[in-house]
């Protein structure tokens, strides 16, 4: 594929469906204000109830992609956000301790539903040609979220019960627009002789083994970005508009630059890719530190640098991966992925804040060792022959019927 006109149709419709899920994702925004508002809760038990939540979709990302290979990846997407959309439009009625039951199902279903989404999308293009879908995909959710917020909050002025409702019934009305646009299939079929199951595919493949363990370490660097930062902001007198201008200076950035980069670099090899992306985040968060020509200079100029290392990066990391999956494996290989890539959701707040508390000043060369240490795994994985099983199975039959733009 030449560009994002060749790319089949499958991929805009699952692109629309993440932009429309991203702008209307009020569940995770909100979740904790809620129950300390209208619900009455006091912050650790309604921490707990909204953790429950994250828990259940990281179950979901290591495990999920299981249930979308052996019963088809539409079936599951159709399946799985119908539930979603049904138990967080019911939200307002359900007693509490039935939230601290349904938040971890709800988690866990829509992290299969993002899994199968990404898996359809990897599907419909063939393998070597994913960079481009990846960052169409990862550019929707993006304006989604950059208009998601706003919009959550001045809904939120009505009333929290009018967010879920809207939410849960935006995710069954966009369920039954995709049942519509989706091509028919079931899984696809193993080839005789590949590997049955993820974890025998994955140990015979030693490339894939090197990079995991990096994806892992510069997603807990990446997540500092949402907890120490701030933190080290605020201590050295900046304002918490500069806060938010870097965060609105990295999405913009990724608006516009990652699906150009993607098409600019798509012929590259994906790993010095990944490792030169790696390095980025490295610099960028050593420069936060740089503080000898003023913190929020640093600051700003970190950033740019980080996020340059991001748009490298996180599609080609992906499309990677996915290209590394053999065809009956693909969902498996995205919830790994995935896994790996959001680990810094639950470990990096507080291994950050441990070395900000014991060390303020050894926080960000530490965050650069660490990223630094990912880039060399990627290196490394890059000179080490991938599994001669990658990649090499048939395309599946709803990719195939998704050719048809």
């Amino acid at each position: 594929m030449r560009d994002l006109r060749d790319l089949p149709r499958v991929v805009w419709v699952l692109a629309a469906g993440r932009f429309v899920s991203s702008a209307s994702s009020f569940l995770m925004l909100f979740l904790v204000l809620y129950l300390t508002g209208p619900r009455g809760l006091e912050v650790v038990p309604a921490g707990l109830i909204a953790g429950s939540n994250g828990v259940g979709a990281l179950l979901g990302n290591f495990t999920g992609g299981r249930f979308a290979d052996l019963y088809g990846h539409r079936r599951a997407l159709l399946v799985s956000a119908t539930v979603v959309g049904v138990l967080t439009a019911l939200i307002p009625w359900q007693p509490t301790w039935l939230l601290a039951v349904t938040m971890p199902i709800t988690g866990y279903l829509g992290a299969l539903a993002s899994l199968c989404q990404g898996a359809l999308a990897a599907l419909a293009v063939p393998a070597g040609s994913r960079r481009s879908s990846v960052a169409v995909g990862r550019a929707a959710s993006n304006a989604g979220f950059v208009i998601g917020p706003p919009l959550g909050a001045l809904l939120a002025s009505r009333g929290y019960d009018t967010l879920f409702v809207l939410d849960g019934v935006l995710t069954l009305v966009l369920r039954h627009a995709t049942s519509r646009l989706l091509p028919p299939g079931g899984p696809v079929t193993r080839r005789p002789g590949a590997p049955t199951g993820l974890w025998r595919a994955v140990r015979a493949d030693r490339s894939l083994l090197l990079l995991l363990p990096g994806v892992v370490l510069v997603d807990l660097v990446y997540r500092q970005l949402y907890s120490t930062l701030p933190l080290y902001l605020r201590d050295h007198g900046q304002p918490l508009a500069l806060y938010t201008l870097l965060v609105a200076l990295g999405s913009g950035l990724i608006l516009a630059l990652e699906i150009p980069v993607a098409l600019w670099l798509r012929h590259r090899p994906a790993l010095p890719v990944v490792a030169t992306g790696y390095a980025l985040v490295a610099i960028g968060f050593v420069t936060f530190g740089a503080t000898w020509f003023g913190v929020a200079a640093a600051a700003v100029s970190g950033m740019v640098v980080l996020t340059a290392g991001e748009i490298l990066y996180k599609t080609t990391a992906t499309a990677h991966v996915l290209d590394s999956a053999p065809g009956h494996l693909v969902g498996r290989y995205q919830g790994l992925y995935t896994g790996a890539a959001t680990s810094g959701t639950m470990l990096s707040a507080p291994l950050g804040g441990i070395v900000y508390a014991a060390a303020p000043g050894a926080l960000w060369p530490f965050c650069g060792v660490v990223a630094g240490l990912g880039a060399v795994l990627a290196l490394a994985s890059a000179r080490t022959p991938a599994s001669p099983a990658a990649g090499t199975e048939g395309v599946a039959p709803e990719a195939a019927a998704g050719q048809v733009r």
